[in-house]
């Protein structure tokens, strides 16, 4: 996929390149990764497009069309819903977000909390620690409910609504910032990433506990799409979600 990431191929192009059916490839796949390949496909080409933006004078167009999308309309929309800010916005941010905005849900008086422990990794100084719930298993979007933690440690959702969600977190190395912006391909395990789940909740189970412990992000592991957070901003306590 990264090798080829501008061009358009199929299911049936990526299982033959693994000599297997494109129906168990497709399990064989998600079962490794937890997302589809099509979706893994579509996270890793927004990767490299917040790569170009900060990395590169190339324009939105320009940077489109090289990740694979014959729309500038389609590649916007599909950016902001997964990055949480505009191919432009992001740039202008140089690679990072004042905040992370929740989804907005109607009001259910049956929530629950998530509440648990997050370990640190066997190497390295892990830097704020990103931890949400999302509809599946790509940190992209709008999660439902979402905190930072500045070390490792316990930490508790509340309000959580009836449904099933994914628990992902992720921290980037202290003074690693700016690699995982300039460079999101870069294996030098600056990215620590843990996921949990699907967690179901439903009404009458007021607290799910779950338990993540952070290692070094991997090829298999789907990319991180939400706009790391501003260090600074969290550090003068702006909020790190709202």
């Amino acid at each position: 996929m990264r090798e080829n990431i501008g061009d358009q191929f199929t299911l049936d192009d990526m299982a033959r390149t693994a000599n297997y059916s494109k129906f168990h490839f497709s399990r064989a796949f998600q079962r490794v990764t937890g997302v589809s390949p099509g979706r893994f496909l579509a996270a890793v080409r927004l990767q490299e497009a917040k790569r170009l933006l900060v990395s590169t004078s190339l324009t939105v167009t320009d940077i489109s069309h090289r990740v694979g999308y014959t729309s500038v309309g389609t590649f916007s929309s599909r950016f902001r819903n997964s990055v949480g800010v505009s191919p432009t916005t992001y740039r202008q941010l140089g690679g990072f977000a004042p905040h992370i905005p929740m989804a907005r849900r109607a009001g259910n008086t049956r929530t629950a909390t998530v509440q648990g422990e997050i370990f640190a990794p066997a190497c390295g100084t892990p830097g704020l620690i990103f931890i949400g719930l999302f509809p599946d298993g790509i940190p992209q979007g709008a999660p439902i409910r979402c905190s930072v933690l500045s070390r490792p440690g316990p930490y508790v959702l509340t309000s959580v609504p009836p449904g099933t969600w994914h628990l992902l977190a992720h921290s980037v190395a202290l003074g690693r910032e700016s690699v995982m912006v300039d460079s999101p391909f870069a294996d030098d395990q600056a990215l620590a990433v843990a996921s949990s789940g699907p967690i179901t909740i439903r009404p009458g189970v007021p607290v799910r506990h779950a338990d993540l412990a952070l290692r070094p992000s991997c090829v298999l592991d789907p990319p991180v799409l939400l706009a790391l957070l501003d260090v600074r901003t969290v550090a003068l306590g702006a909020g790190a979600a709202s």
